[in-house]
C-alpha cells in the first residue's frame, strides 16, 4: 500500500513534473492512438510501450482504452483490454498471459483515505492472474487479485480477492461456482 501525500484535501499528490508526464501521455494517446482503427494494434502497443508500459507479445489494446499512467502497465503473452476499459493505474496493473478484460470494465488501484481530513490518496495493485476473464462493465477495487481462469461476470463489483478456478458475479462479488 502506498499513501501519496496531500496536505489538503485540494493540493494534488503529484508534483508538477508528474503532472507534466500524465498530461504528455493523455495527449500523445488521444492524437496518435484514440483515432487508430483496430488493425494498428502493434502501433498502440509501441506507443505504450515508449510510455514505459511493459507488454508482452500478442497483446491487445483497444483504441479507446483508457490507461491512467502506462508506466504501471503490465501485460502478459496474450492479454487483451477491451472497448472503453479503464485502467486507473496509480499503482501498477498486473495481467497474466491471456488475460481479458471486456468493453468498459474499471480496474481502480486508488482510493482515498476517509479517516484523515485531507483524504489522501492510497494505492494499490491489482494483479490478475493467467487467463482470467473480467467480464463487461466489471468495477475491481484496489488491492484485488484475480485468480488464474477464474470469471468476474458483467456488472460486478469486486469488493476481495477471487481465488483461482471461480466464478464470482454481483455488487458485491460473490462466487457463484466452481469452474
Amino acid at each position: 500500500m502506498t499513501i501519496l501525500p496531500q496536505p489538503k484535501r485540494t493540493s494534488s499528490p503529484w508534483s508538477l513534473s508528474y503532472r507534466l508526464r500524465m498530461l504528455l501521455w493523455s495527449t500523445t494517446w488521444t492524437i496518435l492512438c484514440r483515432l487508430t482503427p483496430k488493425p494498428f494494434n502493434n502501433y498502440r502497443i509501441f506507443v505504450l510501450r515508449l510510455f514505459g508500459a511493459t507488454i508482452d507479445r500478442g497483446c491487445f489494446v483497444h483504441q479507446r482504452a483508457v490507461i491512467s499512467h502506462p508506466w504501471h502497465l503490465v501485460m502478459r503473452c496474450g492479454s487483451c483490454l477491451g472497448d472503453s476499459v479503464h485502467i486507473y493505474s496509480v499503482a501498477p496493473v498486473i495481467l497474466g498471459t491471456g488475460v481479458v478484460v471486456a468493453q468498459h470494465a474499471y480496474l481502480c488501484t486508488a482510493t482515498h483515505d476517509f479517516n484523515q481530513v485531507s483524504y489522501p490518496l492510497i494505492a494499490r495493485p491489482i494483479n490478475i492472474h493467467a487467463n482470467a476473464f473480467i467480464g463487461a462493465r466489471a468495477f475491481l477495487l484496489p488491492g484485488i487479485t484475480i485468480g488464474a481462469c477464474s470469471i468476474v461476470g458483467a456488472c460486478s463489483v469486486v469488493t476481495r480477492s477471487v481465488e483461482s478456478q471461480l466464478v464470482v458475479a454481483g455488487n458485491p462479488a460473490k462466487t457463484i461456482r466452481k469452474r
